[in-house]
Formats: C-alpha cells, structure tokens, sequence
C-alpha cells in the first residue's frame, strides 16, 4: 500500500493512517454510517492515538476489555455518534480477523482471485452488509490498486469509472461534495418513493 493518496478523512495524519494500514481502512468503512464521512474516517486515527500507537492491532483491540474499549471511543470528542455499539463492532471485526486472518487485515484481499470471490470475503465480515462490502471493494479497487478480475462487477454501481457515488470515489474536497451530493438526491428519491407507496 506505498505511495497511496487517500483523502477520505480531510485530515493529513488520519489520511496517511488509512492509506498505510489495512485494519484502519477496514475500521473507518465500518464507521461510516449515521455520521459524516470525514468524522467516520478519522475515527481509526483518533482510536491509535488514544491507545498510545500510531496504527490499529486486531489482536490488541479483539483482547481490550469491552467497557474499556467502549470508554475509549466516548471520549470527547467521540469516535461516532454511537460509541457503544461501534466499539463493540470493532472489536468483534478484529476478533474476527484474528480469528479467520491471523489479525492480517491485508489477508482478506491479499491471494484473492476473483471479484466476487473478494466480495463474499468482504460479506463475511462482522458489521459488513452487501452495500458496505460493494462500496469497500471498490475502494480497494480504486484507490488501493486490488483489481482482481471481474471487480469492478463485484462493486456494482460502485465500481464504475467517473461516478461520484461513496467513499471510493473521494480524492479531495470536491469529489466529497459531489459524493455528498449524490447520498443526498438518493435520499431525497427514496423519501418519495416511500410517500408515493403510503
């Protein structure tokens, strides 16, 4: 993972945080959801330094003391918006990698031969659905430079070329307006939809 840009956190350290490590990347997909994109991105950077590192260990943070863990993330400022579950979520997505990877984040891509075969990887982890796991891989794909074939099919809409649809697609502060743009004319779509049917 040298020489990648990421500017998914807004923020240089959190950025190169995600960029260098695996499980960070993994943690901050995690978070994104009910909070902005940017806050759930910084997320893995807040949690290294408030664990006196500068990365993320499954095996560290699958063996933290829960309640712990949970206090750690409720800090002010918090990590997200709910500290609790989310802490919970971390660590059952590392005792997960533990597990199943060694606690080798990089291993759940790593000899993968096929998209869909990555996809369903993706899938198996905790806190990961079909829309989260899709929105990853492309990320991977377009950001970390893992292409293996059919990807992009795998992604769905997510891993098309020159859409500005999720995280994958945000390489500054105007791809993040045109990412936020999009969620927005979704949201506003499925509001209407939902009062069509009442």
């Amino acid at each position: 993972m040298d020489d990648i840009t990421i500017r998914l956190a807004q923020q240089p350290e959190a950025d190169a945080l995600l960029a260098r490590s695996p499980l960070a990347a993994l943690t901050g997909m995690l978070l994104d959801q009910q909070v902005p994109m940017e806050w759930a991105f910084s997320g893995p950077w807040t949690i290294a330094q408030r664990m006196g590192s500068d990365d993320l260990d499954a095996h560290v943070i699958a063996l933290y003391d829960p309640e712990a863990f949970a206090e750690l993330l409720a800090r002010k400022p918090a990590v997200h918006r709910y500290p609790g579950s989310m802490a919970k979520r971390i660590q059952q997505l590392c005792a997960y990698l533990v597990e199943h990877y060694a606690g080798d984040a990089a291993a759940v891509w790593a000899d993968v031969g096929t998209g869909a075969e990555l996809l369903a990887r993706l899938k198996a982890l905790p806190g990961y659905g079909e829309q989260k796991a899709q929105i990853f891989l492309a990320l991977l794909g377009k950001r970390f430079g893992v292409r293996p074939p059919g990807w992009r099919e795998a992604a769905g809409g997510y891993g098309l070329a020159g859409v500005h649809r999720s995280a994958a697609d945000i390489t500054g502060p105007e791809s993040l307006a045109k990412v936020r743009e999009y969620k927005q004319a979704q949201k506003a779509a499925a509001k209407k939809k939902e009062e069509k049917e009442r």
